[in-house]
């Protein structure tokens, strides 16, 4: 879940996808030159970078893990280490504005074995677990303090350098709002008041700005489903578009129109544009690019045309390269990598 997590989105790609990246018959991406893969096996999502840009935060489901735990890399793919606790679902890691110390969230003090999978009997549907917390921990993998304690799902954090806010989504109102807080977890605020899903939200560089992916229903049986599926600790994402305000919630306005599943939006660095992922072309399938569009919501381009899934973009601290997830020389149905690229 920006956060947006792999195994949250649980995308089950066609064998034929798969063997046609392997293949390697892939279009060329304008955008993006000198791709190098970092990682190589396994379920590997949502890499964020350190300030300094010589680290990337990301994470994993590998042997010997059953679900998503936290790791840090350096910037050219070694030295990967495990730092989160080992223990329960993690997801949504990000680098602290001090280079030295990382949020994410888990589930480890509800349980530490993985929470039980959504019930797909309901369609396709994402787990909203209850047992997700935020904690603010050091990258030797200890756990300086626990963010949030409210009841319910507390995840998708990421945070401003500039300012020092965090933005993550919450059910402490009992709806999947928008929240932010201080670094410490002081003077949380809910942000947004529509009813509906807000998630996977990101500041802006200078922190005056948001953009994040939402759904809020617009017909009573839409809703009606939304709700009943939130009773369940579920929501459905494939009806997601993004939406952009200014900070703290005010003047919120929609910049995508799709009717499909947009998400993981990334603000260039002069805060002018963004960078996300959307199955635009393929709105019932798994086909994910990435697109650029104007923060007004003008201006919409296509940014890669791999032809399987491609997602959680994310520019250096210095602009010049874009690091994402793909499915990009998978040799399993299930595999995904971290890669990194010149932005052109």
């Amino acid at each position: 879940m920006r956060c947006n997590r792999i195994a949250f989105f649980g995308i089950e790609f066609a064998k034929s996808s798969v063997l046609l990246l392997a293949a390697g018959a892939l279009a060329h991406a304008e955008h993006l030159t000198n791709i190098k893969q970092l990682t190589f096996g396994g379920q590997n999502a949502e890499a964020y970078w350190s300030p300094d840009g010589k680290q990337l935060v990301f994470q994993s489901t590998r042997k010997p893990y059953e679900c998503d735990q936290i790791f840090v890399m350096n910037a050219d793919g070694s030295g990967q280490r495990l730092v989160s606790t080992g223990k329960g679902r993690t997801t949504c890691g990000y680098f602290h504005g001090d280079g030295k110390r990382i949020v994410y969230a888990s589930t480890h003090e509800a349980g530490a074995g993985c929470p039980a999978p959504p019930d797909r009997s309901k369609g396709y549907v994402w787990g909203v677990f209850t047992g997700f917390d935020i904690y603010l921990a050091t990258l030797d993998g200890k756990i300086e303090k626990r963010l949030t304690a409210s009841p319910g799902y507390d995840a998708e954090a990421t945070v401003n350098w500039k300012t020092g806010n965090i933005v993550y989504t919450s059910m402490a109102s009992g709806d999947l709002d928008l929240w932010t807080m201080r670094a410490d977890g002081s003077r949380k605020k809910r942000i947004t008041k529509s009813e509906g899903y807000d998630g996977g939200a990101v500041f802006s560089r200078d922190g005056t700005t948001m953009v994040w992916r939402a759904n809020h229903p617009a017909t009573p049986g839409a809703m009606a489903r939304y709700r009943e599926l939130l009773k369940d600790n579920l929501t459905a994402p494939m009806k997601m578009e993004l939406m952009t305000s200014a900070a703290g919630g005010r003047n919120p306005r929609v910049i995508t129109d799709f009717g499909c599943a947009s998400f993981a939006p990334t603000f260039t660095p002069d805060g002018k544009k963004v960078l996300f992922a959307s199955n635009k072309h393929d709105c019932d399938g798994r086909r994910f690019e990435l697109f650029l569009i104007n923060s007004d919501g003008s201006a919409l381009e296509q940014a890669t045309n791999f032809g399987g899934f491609t997602s959680f973009p994310e520019f250096s601290p210095d602009g010049r390269k874009v690091v994402f997830c793909s499915d990009r020389n998978a040799k399993e149905r299930y595999e995904f990598n971290i890669f990194v690229a010149d932005w052109q």
